[in-house]
């Protein structure tokens, strides 16, 4: 998160948050503030979470844009955490800081289950993928309430993550992701290609019940983009997690698309194109590490496994998986 936005957030500020969505004080605690500030609450009529963010991030519109799509999806049957009304019955609440700007509070369902890393199966994969498919089949049909509330496009500069956090001296990162970004743009888009669609979609933003139940949150990062872009990211996070990217990758794949295909179409030919926007991901990552840790101090295994010559392979255009995804198209 950026000091500036911490240096503005004040216990007046949750306390007020905390009083729009009535929330006792013996019943919030804080889980999380990575990009926004992140609390689990409790009430009789079940678990929720609150999310305070800062207009330096997302304006007023962009929050209720996220929530409007999201809770279009849970009225569609996709399985997300729906935002829930304030006291006032507002999905945002803008609260005013003590300079220019606002912390806006929304609350969302809490998502049913755990984490899923100790809980992957082929059959989950396959779950994973239907998930995503109805997603971007839904999304298909969606168009925001308001034209303010439609979200950014990929490459607005809300998203360039390495514009703002990268340093200079890292100019070669900067012109490989130049390069890369104006590639992808020469790719169609249409409606069965692009769309609105999560960004974010990995392991650590969704939670698996007992009965295998995928829910899907933390929409934060939603833009459009490639439907084929949300794909990638999904599998950039998850093959982080192996030793053997490449086995990882050909069986992961095989069976999310699989899913993916029982509900939404893809045209097959972009497949091709994911090293791409795994590349859009690898370097922007890169950009926000630098941002939020001291590179040569990272005590974070996930993180150290990233960085493993990460700069080399940037700098050196080593494709972030070693992998012909083109061959895809055989086990489908």
């Amino acid at each position: 998160m950026e000091q500036r936005i911490k240096d503005r957030f004040t216990d007046t500020i949750l306390k007020e948050a905390m009083q729009r969505f009535r929330i006792g004080e013996q019943e919030i605690q804080i889980l999380d503030s990575f990009e926004s500030f992140i609390y689990e609450f409790k009430n009789d009529s079940g678990e929720y979470i609150l999310r305070i963010s800062h207009s330096i991030r997302r304006n007023e519109a962009l929050i209720q844009g996220e929530v409007d799509w999201i809770n279009y999806l849970a009225d569609h049957g996709i399985s997300v955490a729906r935002a829930i009304l304030s006291k006032a019955g507002n999905l945002v609440e803008a609260i005013q800081d003590a300079e220019d700007g606002q912390f806006l509070a929304t609350a969302f369902v809490k998502a049913e289950g755990e984490p899923p890393w100790d809980r992957w199966t082929p059959d989950l994969y396959v779950s994973y993928g239907e998930l995503i498919g109805r997603m971007h089949s839904s999304t298909k049909q969606f168009h925001p309430i308001l034209p303010e509330r439609k979200r950014p496009e990929w490459d607005d500069p809300i998203f360039n993550f390495v514009e703002q956090f990268l340093p200079e001296d890292e100019f070669l990162a900067h012109k490989k992701y130049k390069v890369v970004c104006e590639y992808v743009n020469t790719l169609p888009k249409n409606i069965e290609t692009y769309g609105l669609i999560h960004q974010d979609a990995h392991g650590n933003n969704l939670f698996i019940d007992e009965d295998g139940k995928i829910t899907l949150f933390d929409f934060d990062d939603c833009g459009y983009s490639w439907y084929i872009n949300d794909i990638a990211i999904v599998l950039f996070y998850n093959v982080v997690e192996t030793d053997d990217w490449v086995a990882f990758t050909q069986e992961f794949m095989s069976h999310f698309l699989r899913g993916y295909l029982r509900h939404c179409s893809l045209n097959l030919e972009l497949l091709k194109e994911i090293p791409h926007f795994l590349k859009i991901r690898e370097i922007e990552l890169y950009a926000v590490i630098h941002r939020d840790f001291d590179i040569a101090n990272i005590e974070h295994d996930w993180l150290n496994t990233f960085m493993k010559n990460r700069k080399y392979n940037i700098e050196h255009d080593v494709p972030f998986i070693d992998f012909d995804f083109d061959s895809l198209k055989l086990l489908l």
